[in-house]
């Protein structure tokens, strides 16, 4: 199952000299789909503005783009929706034409196998030793440069099935594909991404959905350390949903009745089984 529309159109094709392909100068969100329809389509909407603005790159027809999405997931039971935002073909060098019409792509790919295991046991992590540059500028959105998280995954033992990354003073910002909380005495913790990170999506609806249970939670700067001394650890994306953190670094710990809850809380908008 592979379906794919370049500015609404099958069969279409990339220019090479798409700034996208060239320069990494975009935008893309990854969406899981059940049913046919796309999950959390409002924050990944909202997410994909923030980033065009951000990038000056023109914001995109939503609901082109949603009746893009309606026709690559029709008849799916379960896939990938990715969407991928450019600023578009120019001339070579780095600065860019303005008014360039933005390259739209959308593309549907089959699930990916996650073991069930990881979701209702956890999973072993380690933290990674190649870092996340700090840049506000860019910190928050899901723009196209991905290297950093490339070298990171590179680095994950046969046992691990996610990496933890750092910026350059040390505090812990995010998976290489996820976004961290921490629980300590009953309360949520997730790192501060004013300087580097991807906002998640799931990490949003996680934040907004605990402010309705009797727990508080925190935006802040993590270190190895508050991870090593936390009573529970859980990872978020739109696919994965939510995935306890079983072994860091050595270190066991529980999948608590904390995680079990926001587990619960958020069940409705994630694809599991």
């Amino acid at each position: 199952m592979s379906v794919t529309l370049i500015d609404g159109k099958p069969g279409e094709t990339v220019s090479v000299h798409d700034r996208g392909f060239q320069y990494g100068d975009g935008l893309f969100e990854t969406i899981a789909v059940k049913n046919a329809a796309p999950l959390l389509w409002d924050l990944h909407m909202q997410r994909l503005k923030r980033g065009a603005a951000r990038l000056g790159i023109k914001s995109p027809d939503e609901q082109l783009i949603h009746e893009e999405a309606e026709f690559v997931c029709r008849g799916t039971d379960r896939s990938v929706l990715k969407i991928i935002l450019t600023r578009g073909v120019s001339a070579r060098g780095y600065a860019p034409i303005n008014d360039t019409d933005a390259t739209r792509i959308v593309s549907l790919m089959p699930w990916p196998d996650y073991p069930k295991s990881h979701r209702l046991h956890g999973i072993t992590s380690q933290f990674c030793r190649t870092t996340i540059t700090r840049h506000p500028v860019l910190a928050g959105i899901k723009h196209l440069n991905r290297l950093e998280q490339v070298m990171a995954r590179r680095e994950l033992t046969a046992d691990s099935a996610e990496g933890l990354m750092l910026d350059e003073q040390g505090h812990v910002i995010e998976g290489t594909m996820t976004n961290i909380f921490i629980v300590r005495e009953g309360a949520l913790f997730t790192p501060d991404l004013s300087h580097s990170g991807v906002e998640g999506v799931m990490r949003s609806l996680v934040l907004d959905r605990v402010s309705g249970l009797p727990m508080a939670s925190t935006v802040a700067e993590l270190t190895k350390t508050d991870l090593q001394e936390a009573d529970e650890i859980f990872l978020t994306n739109s696919l994965i949903g939510l995935w306890p953190v079983r072994c860091l670094a050595s270190r066991e710990y529980p999948v608590g009745k904390h995680t079990r809850r926001i587990q619960e809380v958020i069940r409705d908008a994630c694809c599991v089984d």
